[in-house]
């Protein structure tokens, strides 16, 4: 599951057909993830409205969408292309392997050029391979510090602007009992965006200027070494070991008001609202040593719509993408979610809009993000790897070094595979 959804997924595949596959005319299939966490919020919805509209514009189209859970998306896709029967449209988490086999349709053959244009900056160069565009951003979020007022009023404790003034507040949470003073899910559903925060907090990140893997380098260790004795060690990241803490688990003690502060993003926020809650938010914290002045980027997480080469398929592909990046269609998809457009003008529309004041400042926080690396093709491995593992930098009998630098020497054997 990405983690630019709130969702679950539902249990099983779902489909949904505008006509069918055995009558005269044009399939086109696409494959993509089921959003929705029951029958009442299923993507189904809107793909059968979005199918339906299309295809009464092309008469002789059909459109077939299978859903599958995030859980299974891209291990199905996986799959159909290894058996040959890959989608014309897949809508995942990854596409830069596919880009690096030769099978994908970069953006130029699919779309005019000024719907190529129109993605927003850092999530058109997130997937560019070699300054090529073949993963389409489709929908985004970006992430802010997320602080429960209510309990920050209990306990005297002033919204953080640098790493002390979060462990000054994290103390003061816990000295009235708060549960979780500061909630670090670095467990295995969602680790490699909590870390990516932090790191880019301080000045480093998962990539080094040139692109290449910098996971090991001196600013993320001087990271993992701060959380790990000023927070983990003196019992301010709550009763579960970061670990072992996941990002939904973590999500729901924040609902609960167990949760002084979380790194989160929009859906969360309309949830915690729904329940009445006063939710602060504010940039990431930085580092008390980061030079005077400078910003550092915001953590970003896009899903990626990508096409397979097909014979045949390039024009009715290109026709469907171009209606599905309408923004009308675009932001009803990003609304119905709590989610954020991928492109300029859908933005422009949804922070003109009354509907959500807070998605403004997601979407200002967007603009500047740092996403992950995944025009590498290996990122998908690598990003496993990181799940798994960058828990254990702060684990209180841990060296942060010697940790970083094992999911390094790995990141960097799976570089050498591809």
């Amino acid at each position: 599951m990405t983690a630019s959804v709130a969702a679950f997924g539902l249990l099983g595949s779902l489909v949904t057909a505008c006509g069918s596959s055995e009558s005269t005319g044009t399939t086109l299939r696409l494959v993509a993830p089921e959003y929705g966490d029951g029958p009442a919020t299923s993507s189904k919805a809107y793909w059968d409205k979005l199918t339906a509209a299309f295809t009464a514009a092309h008469p002789d189209t059909k459109v077939e969408v299978t859903l599958y859970p995030w859980a299974d998306v891209d291990r199905e896709v996986t799959r159909m292309v290894e058996e040959d029967n890959a989608p014309d449209v897949a809508l995942m988490g990854a596409y830069s392997d596919f880009a690096a086999e030769g099978r994908l349709y970069s953006a130029d053959e699919l779309l005019s050029i000024r719907a190529e244009a129109n993605f927003l900056r850092p999530l058109a160069a997130a997937g560019s391979v070699d300054n090529t565009l073949y993963g389409l951003p489709f929908v985004a979020s970006s992430r802010l510090l997320f602080y429960n007022e209510e309990l920050f009023d209990e306990a005297g404790a002033k919204p953080p602007k640098t790493w002390s003034d979060l462990k000054k507040a994290a103390e003061a949470l816990k000295e009235k009992g708060v549960p979780y003073p500061y909630a670090l899910p670095l467990g295995p559903e969602e680790a490699h965006a909590e870390a990516l925060i932090w790191e880019l907090s301080n000045g480093g990140g998962y990539t080094d200027v040139s692109g290449q893997y910098a996971i090991a380098s001196e600013q993320n260790t001087q990271t993992f070494r701060w959380i790990k004795d000023n927070l983990v060690v003196p019992g301010l990241t709550g009763p579960v070991p970061p670990a072992k803490l996941n990002r939904q688990d973590a999500f729901a003690a924040f609902l609960r008001g167990d949760v002084g502060m979380v790194n989160g993003y929009p859906s969360l926020l309309h949830e915690a609202k729904a329940k009445g809650m006063r939710v602060g938010t504010l940039s990431m914290p930085v580092s008390d040593t980061l030079e005077d002045g400078k910003i550092p980027p915001a953590a970003g997480v896009a899903d990626w719509m990508m096409a397979f080469k097909r014979d045949g398929n390039r024009e009715l592909v290109g026709s469907f993408l171009d209606f599905v990046y309408q923004d009308k269609n675009l932001s009803e998809f990003a609304g119905r979610y709590h989610l954020l457009p991928s492109t300029v003008t859908a933005a422009e529309a949804s922070q003109g809009s009354q509907a959500d004041p807070d998605t403004e400042r997601f979407l200002d926080a967007l603009h500047s993000a740092q996403l992950y690396p995944v025009n590498e093709p290996s990122w998908l491995q690598v990003s496993n790897t990181i799940k798994r593992n960058i828990g254990k930098a702060v684990a209180p009998s841990a060296d942060p070094k010697t940790v970083l630098e094992d999911i390094a020497e790995q990141a960097q054997e799976e570089t050498r595979q591809e």
